[in-house]
């Protein structure tokens, strides 16, 4: 299955170290696009870590993205085969999307 941006997915994140993975939220932050073309999607980690990074995104919208608990997206990114992604959640809402794409653009570098 293809997902759009802004989906919130569960997906197996391996432990450091290990062959051991644990389910976990992501958000996909790559287009539609490249989630066909490539096979593969970016995703960004959603957590509920108490700890935050500068780059955090709470999501106020928790509930609506198919969340038990409030989270926020962490900007770790990285990429999967789509045939790994377990299934969708639900997701973020407009308000949470467009916080989201605010921040990445904080992230990522405009010009190399």
């Amino acid at each position: 299955m293809i997902f759009e941006p802004l989906d919130v997915v569960v997906v197996p994140i391996p432990f450091t170290g290990s062959r051991a993975t644990k389910r976990r939220p992501a958000l996909i932050v790559s287009s539609a696009i490249f989630n066909r073309t490539h096979e593969q999607s970016i995703l960004a980690m959603i957590t509920s870590a108490g700890s935050d990074w500068t780059s955090d995104v709470a999501i106020q919208g928790w509930r609506q993205a198919g969340l038990n608990v409030p989270c926020k997206v962490r900007f770790k990114p990285f990429t999967l085969d789509n045939a790994l992604i377990i299934r969708e959640l639900g997701t973020l809402s407009k308000q949470d999307g467009e916080a989201m794409n605010k921040a990445l653009g904080h992230v990522l570098a405009s010009s190399v």
